[in-house]
């Protein structure tokens, strides 16, 4: 692909449906946390070594779950129209939600409490370690990383915020 390829709207389209599986995988788990009745904290209540929680209480293996499954669905629909693999799609949604649950890790070393912001940690987490997972598997262009990078921090804050307004998140970050 040239340059001038690159930043056509077929391109940037071709991008966000590739994306897409790490994009619904990170933010299914605010509906999962919303609406399940379990629960059940991912770090199960433990201590990291420093005292503080490894996770906290807002990353739950059902929230975890269910983004991977949301995110595996979506890349099996986008599949049935030509534009995902299942496998690739899977591998996305995992990188997203462990980079997501890193940034959490991350977070509570700095004695963050649970739903506070951490900027770029908060935006950025998921996605780079989706595609970094990716990358190491199938490869990925830097042009490509670049781009998704920067297309998705505009794009977390905005749907955090429509999260906020229809009351999924308690916070507008």
């Amino acid at each position: 692909m040239n340059s001038a390829e690159a930043w056509t709207l077929e391109y940037f389209i071709e991008l966000v449906l590739f994306i897409l599986p790490a994009y619904v995988s990170n933010a299914f788990p605010v509906i999962v946390y919303r609406f399940s009745p379990w629960r059940k904290p991912l770090d199960f209540g433990r201590r990291f070594f420093d005292g503080k929680r490894i996770l906290g209480d807002h990353k739950t293996i059902d929230g975890f779950i269910g983004g991977v499954l949301m995110g595996i669905l979506t890349s099996y629909v986008l599949s049935l129209i030509g534009y995902h693999d299942i496998l690739k799609g899977a591998v996305l949604s995992i990188g997203a939600m462990v980079g997501d649950t890193l940034g959490s890790f991350v977070k509570r070393r700095l004695n963050l409490p649970p739903g506070s912001s951490l900027p770029l940690v908060d935006q950025l987490s998921f996605i780079l370690f989706a595609l970094l997972v990716y990358g190491a598997i199938w490869g990925i262009n830097a042009l490509s990383f670049i781009i998704l990078l920067l297309l998705t921090f505009p794009l977390h804050i905005a749907t955090n915020f429509i999260a906020y307004l229809l009351k999924l998140k308690s916070t507008p970050f």
